[in-house]
């Protein structure tokens, strides 16, 4: 049985992420440092034969600059293609298609997106310090709620499940928050874990996908469902 591959990735380093800025849905682009860890991971992914047959990727530009840039480290270039990425790229094994989809976005972080958290506690000292002060969760104006960032990462693992079959090869490009959600749903979990990702770590999974939904006694055999990285890092070495 050949499994359906699944790597999870997250974005490079981006300037918002120096700058301490809350991005959400609000995007800056990579740093020099960003676009080299990107880069590096594309090297490494081709070292290791980790040819892609799928392509995801949030529209969000740190994240389809990170693309970018490991496309050209997978393709032996020494700079990223442009960041408007076409809808599918010839690599080694032929041409792949390339998915910018909505539901793999940062969450939705209201009105705070792309501030500072000194940019917002000007505009809402109130709720900022109920945040700072309180474990419990407060709803911050225009936001996502955590339910609802639950439910996106289940609708797009869902997608996942649903559209591939053994043997397809799957990378997908997110954010942290969104990563933490959608590991969450992969893994059956009925909450996130907090989990640190440092920038273009990366999560490797292989299952079964024709015994996925099989209620028997398959859905404990682990010899389908492997984990085999693990907020994996060791291009950036």
């Amino acid at each position: 049985m050949v499994p359906l591959k699944l790597l999870l990735i997250r974005h490079g380093q981006s300037q918002g992420n120096v700058d301490g800025r809350l991005e959400g849905w609000h995007s800056t682009p990579l740093t020099t440092l960003g676009q080299q860890q990107a880069l590096a991971l594309g090297q490494r992914l081709a070292k290791t034969d980790w040819d892609p047959t799928h392509i995801y990727c949030s529209p969000l530009l740190r994240a389809t600059a990170t693309l970018a840039s490991m496309l050209a480290g997978f393709t032996g270039q020494s700079q990223a293609m442009p960041v408007s990425l076409p809808n599918r790229i010839p690599l080694r094994q032929g041409f792949v298609p390339i998915q910018l989809r909505e539901d793999l976005k940062e969450l939705n972080q209201g009105i705070f997106n792309g501030l500072t958290w000194a940019e917002a506690q000007t505009i809402a000292p109130d709720l900022c310090h109920h945040l700072e002060t309180n474990l419990d969760w407060h709803p911050i104006p225009q936001a996502e709620t955590p339910a609802q960032g639950y439910r996106r990462a289940q609708h797009f693992v869902d997608h996942l499940l649903g559209q591939h079959r053994n043997g397809d090869r799957v990378w997908v490009i997110s954010h942290h928050g969104l990563l933490q959600q959608i590991l969450a749903c992969l893994m059956g979990c009925d909450r996130p874990w907090g989990l640190a990702i440092g920038h273009t770590a990366l999560f490797e999974f292989w299952l079964d996908r024709d015994r996925w939904h099989d209620p028997g006694p398959n859905r404990f055999n682990t010899a389908l469902w492997q984990i085999k990285r693990w907020n994996h890092s060791d291009h950036l070495a």
